[in-house]
């Protein structure tokens, strides 16, 4: 979304790899601003000299605000924009001090708070849409969830994959422990996994399924869509930037320029297919097109309890599978910045 609706194209085999030369290269760079108490009012100047590292996933979010006009809008400088979208890997990006904003779903916030690692949500983009869709393994006969009773299920506990996976699940009536093998997978696996023959199905991005399908379909591969959706498109940081003040100041002012961003992508499908899935991805053109049809319009609401509801649903989910334990959502959240993107975009937009 981001964003996110383009939530995750395929990695290569190398993704780790790539991550872990980004996390060597990039640091969390400007002059350290003073601290800023948890309960403090959010500083409305930033400092001559801040800077941010903010996740780009495949260079979408660059792509995206430059073609806006947008990025001259912002008041600090961006030291980086590492291509980083994967929860676990924004995470330890988080832990190494490498990056200050990351863009993901739900999920990644609630694994970091197992973990011990203290970050949290400072916007949230609503996703009505499915942004996931499962794609069977080739010569599958698989029709809908119901035939997932036991077959092999490509699943990523740390990432919305999984979650959608869950849910659809529980809907479903099937038992993740009696009824299904869940296959513990990282997203960027999953395609090899099913090209393999390694799961019988996999959670896929939207963006994914059209090359997926055009390499395969032929073979009997196909999708399952359910109306299971992955609700929530997040910013999130890490404590250390929302207690140094110049930082949490360049944050605030990011959020609106982000939002706008959002809303620029969903009225300019045209450019943004040729700008982005064809010139910047390789995909073609009508490639583009389906992804875009599944996109969602952004919906940036100037109240989080619809979102706050979501999470805790999500983490009793996950605890319910012994996946994580169980918490307050409220927890992860900071609510001194959940009116900020809702007031620079539309009304249209907003709920």
């Amino acid at each position: 979304m981001t964003t996110n609706f383009i939530r995750r194209r395929v990695l290569t085999a190398f993704a780790g790899a790539t991550v872990a030369l980004v996390l060597a290269a990039c640091t969390s760079s400007g002059p350290k601003g003073p601290a800023l108490a948890a309960d403090a009012a959010l500083p409305t100047a930033v400092p001559t000299g801040t800077s941010l590292s903010i996740a780009s996933s495949l260079g979408a979010t660059e792509l995206q605000l430059k073609l806006a006009g947008l990025s001259q809008n912002l008041p600090f400088t961006v030291s980086s924009w590492p291509n980083i979208g994967a929860g676990p890997d924004v995470i330890n990006a988080f832990r190494a001090n490498s990056l200050d904003v990351g863009n993901n779903a739900g999920i990644p916030p609630i694994q970091s708070h197992f973990q011990g690692l203290d970050a949290k949500i400072v916007a949230v983009d609503l996703t009505r849409k499915p942004q996931y869709v499962f794609a069977t393994k080739p010569h599958s006969d698989i029709q809908s969830v119901a035939d997932f009773k036991g077959k092999k299920l490509g699943f990523s506990q740390g990432q919305a994959q999984g979650v959608v996976l869950l849910r659809a699940l529980k809907q479903a009536g099937l038992d993740l422990k009696k009824d299904v093998t869940l296959v513990p997978l990282t997203s960027n696996q999953f395609l090899t996994a099913l090209q393999a023959g390694q799961v019988d199905i996999a959670p896929l991005g939207v963006s994914q399924v059209p090359s997926y399908l055009n390499q395969y379909g032929k073979d009997g591969a196909h999708t399952i869509k359910t109306d299971v959706v992955d609700l929530l498109n997040i910013l999130w940081a890490p404590q250390s930037v929302l207690g140094d003040a110049a930082k949490a100041a360049a944050l605030a002012a990011y959020i609106p320029v982000w939002a706008k961003g959002q809303v620029w992508q969903y009225e300019h499908p045209d450019q943004w297919i040729d700008e982005y899935y064809v010139k910047n991805q390789g995909l073609t053109a009508d490639a583009g097109h389906q992804i875009v049809d599944l996109t969602s319009k952004p919906l940036l609401p100037g109240n989080w309890d619809e979102a706050i509801q979501w999470e805790q649903e999500t983490i009793d989910l996950l605890a319910t599978g012994g996946f994580v334990k169980s918490f307050k959502a409220d927890e992860i959240f900071d609510r001194r910045f959940e009116n900020l993107a809702s007031p620079a975009v539309a009304s249209d937009y907003r709920s």
